[in-house]
């Protein structure tokens, strides 16, 4: 082989090597960007909100019991119904305590008669006495008897209230309004004053939730909170998905408990159509009474790496970078941030599914959809609110 092909060949191998070389470049800049939704962090005012379980207590709950012995004539009441005040609910028999009254009522009548004749005596022995007819120990005694006598006249008055007060609790009448369970002695049994239970009433008006707050939760976030400023609070009953019953904070109990470190607070609930039982399990959610500024983003937009919570930020030449991120509040399917981003930021709302860290991208740019969201209680609309700790 000649000397002068070796070299022809070398420079055409060269010119090939050269020219492939020279197209990777173009190759690689041809291939198109992933285009990903991107959005500007919102940074809104927000409350922090605080969930606690509670039981419901009715404001007024009676076991309702007779205040005089004896035996039940009729029972006047549907079990389960609502029943008002002042309701005939128990009649016990009343023969018993009627014939008291009208013995003592002719009692009074005999008593009444004996003070007539007392009261005459007593001044016939006055006039006696000033003509010195009569010695002085007999008018004392006449006087001393009509003083008797006007004594037991007034303690069978007494025992005759008496005895009409048996005889009207002999009706036993609801003490409440409210709703009435079922009859625990029937007609014809025979029941104790004071200590037989008849059936059970609870009013039915409002519900009570107590439920304690930690004296450091309270410090720093309800201590400007009484109970005249009726802090507002939602509840959630057991099945509901979110807390659609309103209700407001009406007591703070007066002191810290030492043994737990908390303080007792009570929420009042309206009540409307039976909806709400006494003994029902229920949540309760609270806002914090300070309002505070942080960034809002799509909880999408988080992704997790074990410990870390992070999201994908955008820089000025559309490259993505790797940013931790602090979680507060979840306000429906928003996250409050509270530390790692700032006003200004863009981030990428999808999240890390199908992008990473030092990828470059097509941006296209969304807004963040804070439609039927609320953020602080003045705006709470709590049909649509499902806010999470």
């Amino acid at each position: 082989m000649s000397k002068t092909f070796i070299l022809a060949a070398i420079a055409t191998l060269s010119i090939v090597v050269s020219g492939c070389t020279e197209q990777t470049p173009s190759v690689a800049m041809q291939q198109p960007l992933q285009p990903i939704d991107v959005a500007k962090v919102l940074v809104k005012p927000v409350q922090k909100w605080h969930v606690y379980t509670s039981r419901l207590e009715s404001p007024e709950e009676v076991a309702l019991m007779p205040r005089v012995s004896g035996v039940i004539d009729h029972i006047s009441f549907k079990e389960g119904d609502k029943v008002k005040q002042g309701d005939l609910l128990f009649q016990l028999d009343k023969r018993p305590f009627a014939a008291v009254v009208a013995s003592l009522e002719a009692q009074i009548l005999s008593a009444k008669a004996a003070l007539s004749q007392a009261n005459s005596e007593a001044k016939r022995a006055m006039r006696l006495t000033e003509r010195k007819a009569i010695s002085t120990e007999q008018a004392e005694s006449r006087t001393s008897t009509l003083r008797q006598r006007e004594a037991q006249l007034a303690a069978l008055q007494a025992q005759l209230t008496s005895a009409k007060l048996n005889l009207e609790y002999a009706s036993v009448r609801s003490p409440i309004d409210g709703i009435i369970s079922n009859a625990n002695i029937t007609r014809g049994n025979n029941v104790l004053a004071g200590q037989s239970v008849l059936t059970s009433i609870v009013s039915n008006h409002e519900m009570y939730a107590y439920f304690d707050i930690d004296e450091r939760t309270w410090n720093s976030s309800f201590a400007n909170v009484t109970a005249k400023s009726q802090q507002q609070v939602v509840m959630q009953k057991v099945g509901q998905k979110n807390f659609p019953i309103n209700g407001h904070i009406n007591f703070i109990d007066n002191q810290i408990n030492p043994a737990t470190g908390t303080i007792r607070v009570r929420a009042v609930f309206e009540e409307h159509d039976n909806q709400l039982r006494s003994g029902a399990f229920a949540r309760i959610k609270l806002a914090a009474s300070n309002i505070s500024e942080q960034v809002i983003i799509p909880e999408r937009a988080i992704g997790t790496d074990l410990k870390n919570r992070f999201v994908l930020t955008v820089d000025k030449n559309n490259v993505l970078a790797y940013r931790l991120v602090e979680l507060g509040e979840r306000y429906g399917k928003l996250r409050a941030i509270t530390s790692g981003l700032e006003a200004g930021d863009v981030i990428a709302v999808n999240g890390p599914a199908r992008v990473g860290p030092g990828m470059p991208i097509k941006p296209n740019t969304v807004s963040i959809n804070t439609t039927d969201v609320a953020f602080t209680i003045s705006t709470l609309n709590t049909n649509n609110l499902v806010a999470k700790n």
